[in-house]
């Protein structure tokens, strides 16, 4: 590694490192102007010009783009790096006379205006300075390039060319890193009492976005379908029914090969200013089958829910086919988890026997089959075939397969993955209950948009006992009930990590990030908010919702439980595929040797102890939301958030709460 010396202190630096950020590592801040964390260096003003010594010679250099490739020592304050940076900004100063920024640096090196007016003199105080960073970060980080310069010399300027106007998303980064205020956003057709506080944290986790989001999400590259190798590495990629938790052929429908379909820089269906952009689209996709066969079409997706659900869940590893049924399913308004989820449960049904291609119109839905797949989702739109059976979703498909097939409706019932008639998005949690519990416990059903908990449980134990569980399972439920009433998207909120993000004993809130929605509430709305504050507001709806499914008929304990199968092994396939971990699990924590027990038996001992594990869940969440032990809200609590309404209170008396 070369070694950079300044002021005879020596560092190793990696080769590659540009002397401004090796002379940062020393203690030593070198003046910049063009230069950003944001962008590329550029090496325009030359404002952080430096003399260094390099193989026994001296020379001038850019310190923002100069790269340390060998031992050099650096002279950041020398008499002719001054002597520079004086002429440098003696020219600057002489043409914009009043932009701060040129005023405090000329200050720093006693560079004073010609005697001679300057040709170009421009007095504003926001004068554009011609340094490029917006023209960089606008190709660079929002990935638009809208912005060029337009001449040479004293005609040059920062320009949107006329073609390009339409193009932009008005995210206003070019405005946050204008070092001079020569760039404003205008038409606030919102009307923020504080627009300046908004754009102030908005652009803080806009620069999270652009330093973080590659290493840790790539959702601007893929959006969520990142997500499908992290969950076959961990055995959370629902294969086949969510029997299993990774397959051999997941490479197949990984998020390279998606990386390689979809386009950048098209319109995503979601808003159009956001930085991290994670809804995608494949453009001149050209469907195989259906009503669009032939055509050329835009495909928006897919996101990893569609992926896996209508993809590894249904044992389909072609990307071009999973493509093609997300874009059905948008076409004929058809929701793509419901669909997958919904194909899994019939699949499996059809392997075992329960359903044949009598009863399916001919179609061979066994696992794998993508073509008779996209029939069926056809079958739907049009109202024809199996596809009305199926089209009623699941928690009736149950009903119809045990009264007219004959099928053992206790298996349906483990199998068939819904919740208060709405189909599991695509995550696996056996091994998580805390999860378990988020989905089931899900005021609308079986949506782990309510509390994202598998990582924070299963992979990094961070909350291990029951209060812990409890209290995850109260928190992130009112922050997600919060977006919804706001009307803001919550992946900003926990899948970035903070520039700064300080050590925390409850590191998933991300502190800063909540600290981040309390201003922009407040910018909005001129109301000031603490984090209490707007996990009152949640708990005041989230209530009101509870007391609502209990009106229609699906607010107690008993729907709070979801299918077996989301807790643990069904079958003796499904305990034999992880045979090893569920042995170590009797003799762990039930002390049972498992040695001379069937697997039957062991899928017994195990069900009965995870149903357990699972009833104290629901104990723990309810005292801590203040419900009752059937899952009601106490009058008490009613009281307390100030929705003891005489018809929300003759709602739960009538289930024979009384305090």
């Amino acid at each position: 590694m070369p070694r950079l010396t300044i002021n005879n202190e020596t560092i190793e630096v990696e080769v590659g490192t540009t002397l401004y950020q090796g002379a940062k590592g020393l203690g030593t801040i070198i003046p910049i102007l063009c230069y950003h964390e944001m962008i590329k260096p550029i090496g325009i003003c030359r404002i952080c010009s430096t003399e260094i010594l390099e193989d026994c010679k001296k020379k001038i250099v850019a310190a923002c783009e100069y790269q340390i490739k060998t031992d050099i020592e650096a002279f950041p304050n020398s008499e002719k790096t001054r002597s520079v940076r004086k002429g440098i900004l003696s020219l600057m100063i002489s043409r914009y006379p009043n932009v701060p920024i040129i005023k405090e640096l000329a200050g720093m090196y006693d560079a004073i205006p010609s005697e001679k007016i300057h040709p170009l003199r421009n007095e504003a105080e926001n004068a554009c300075v011609l340094c490029g960073r917006c023209i960089a970060v606008c190709r660079e980080q929002v990935w638009e390039d809208i912005l060029e310069f337009k001449g040479t010399g004293a005609n040059r300027e920062v320009i949107m060319p006329e073609h390009k106007k339409d193009k932009c998303i008005g995210c206003g980064t070019c405005a946050y890193i204008c070092p001079t205020g020569a760039i404003t956003v205008t038409d606030q057709f919102n009307n923020p009492v504080d627009e300046n506080r908004i754009r102030k944290y908005g652009m803080r986790v806009n620069t999270e976005v652009f330093q973080h989001d590659d290493e840790q999400c790539k959702m601007r590259r893929v959006g969520t379908a990142h997500l499908v190798e992290i969950m076959n590495d961990y055995d959370l990629l629902p294969t086949h029914n969510y029997q299993y938790g990774c397959h051999d052929e997941a490479h197949k429908i990984a998020s390279d090969k998606w990386i390689k379909m979809i386009n950048q820089n098209i319109p995503d269906g979601c808003w159009h200013g956001c930085m991290m952009a994670c809804a995608k689209g494949i453009s001149d996709f050209i469907p195989e089958t259906g009503p669009y066969k032939g055509d050329k079409v835009i495909v928006d997706g897919p996101e990893y829910e569609t992926v896996a659900g209508c993809g590894s869940n249904i044992g389909i590893f072609n990307p071009h086919i999973v493509a093609e049924i997300n874009f059905y399913c948008d076409t004929y308004g058809i929701d793509t988890i419901s669909f997958g989820t919904g194909l899994a449960f019939v699949m499996e049904c059809y392997e075992k026997g329960i359903l044949n291609k009598d009863i399916t119109s001919g179609l061979d839905l066994r696992f794998g089959n993508g073509y008779d797949a996209l029939e069926l989702l056809h079958q739907v739109a049009r109202g024809e075939g199996f596809g009305k059976v199926f089209g009623q979703g699941i928690r009736r498909m149950k009903e119809i397969f045990a009264s007219e097939y004959g099928a053992d409706l206790k298996l349906l019932q483990d199998i068939g993955m819904e919740c208060k008639g709405l189909e599991y998005s695509e995550y696996m949690t056996k091994e998580s209950l805390a999860m378990q519990g988020g989905y089931a416990m899900a005021l609308k059903g079986a949506q782990h948009d309510e509390a994202w908990l598998i990582f924070m449980d299963m992979v990094n134990n961070q909350i291990p006992t029951f209060e812990m569980k409890a209290e995850a399972l109260h928190y992130f439920p009112m922050f997600r009930t919060w977006f919804g009433l706001m009307g803001l998207c919550k992946l900003l909120w926990n899948d970035i990590e903070p520039i700064d993000n300080a050590e925390t004993s409850e590191p998933a809130k991300v502190p800063k990030h909540v600290e981040g929605y309390c201003n922009y509430y407040a910018g909005m709305t001129g109301k000031e908010i603490t984090p209490d504050d707007l996990i009152l507001m949640s708990e005041r709806v989230y209530n009101y919702q509870r007391v609502f499914n209990l009106r229609m008929g699906y607010g107690t304990r008993e729907h709070d439980r979801g299918p077996y199968r989301s807790m643990g092994p069904v079958t003796k396939e499904e305990y034999l595929s992880r045979q090893k971990r569920y042995d170590g699990q009797l003799k762990e924590k039930l002390g049972i040797d498992p040695t001379n027990l069937s697997t039957e038996e062991k899928v017994s001992v195990l069900r009965k102890y995870r149903e357990e594990q699972y009833e104290h869940l629901l104990d723990a969440v309810y005292i801590r939301r203040g419900w009752t032990n059937d899952g009601i809200p106490k009058i008490s609590t009613l009281k307390r958030l100030g929705i003891d309404l005489p018809e929300v209170v003759d709602v739960v008396r009538a289930a024979g709460v009384t305090e």
